[in-house]
């Protein structure tokens, strides 16, 4: 005895997700996404984003009337703790903005170096200072391959940005 089951032609309806106009997964975004929108917001996604990261994250949930109408009745506190979340990312930045770190690596006679310098180099030498950054927060332009200061920028929300003075030096103690 042998049962077959139908599959659903669109895989949102197998999970009951609703459906947007074109055929992507409607979710109310929970915190803000960058380059997605903002808190509250309704917003149509691919299936597989909408259940590998946003769900999963706990950054959109499920766009149903009630979730909708939850939103509403509290759209002004929520509008009030992500201004408060903000003025402190926007505190955090400054605090880093200030800070100059040091970075040594090996290096040519010329300042040209061996290797080069990354994001993660970057939010090591930033760590040692007791600030937590993330790779993808630090916006490099390309890495780093020679000896000098430099300006890197970051970011830490999409609406907070801010910039950082990176030294990378010949290492300690190279061959003379």
């Amino acid at each position: 005895m042998t049962t077959k089951t139908k599959k659903a032609k669109n895989p949102a309806t197998a999970f009951r997700l609703p459906t947007g106009p074109t055929g992507g997964v409607q979710l109310l975004l929970i915190h803000n996404v960058e380059d997605l929108g903002h808190q509250g917001d309704v917003v149509e996604v691919r299936l597989g984003y909408a259940l590998n990261y946003l769900i999963p994250q706990g950054l959109a949930t499920v766009a149903t009337d009630h979730h909708k109408r939850m939103v509403e009745k509290h759209r002004a506190k929520l509008q009030a703790i992500e201004k408060a979340h903000q003025a402190d990312l926007r505190k955090k930045a400054v605090e880093i903005a200030k800070q100059s770190i040091t970075i040594e690596a090996n290096a040519t006679e010329d300042g040209h170096l061996y290797g080069s310098v990354g994001a993660p180099e970057i939010v090591a030498a930033l760590k040692k200072n007791d600030i937590q950054l993330h790779t993808d927060q630090i916006r490099l332009e390309g890495v780093l391959k020679e000896l000098g200061l430099y300006t890197v920028k970051f970011r830490l929300s999409s609406e907070v940005d801010g910039e950082l003075k990176v030294w990378v030096v010949p290492q300690v103690g190279a061959d003379a």
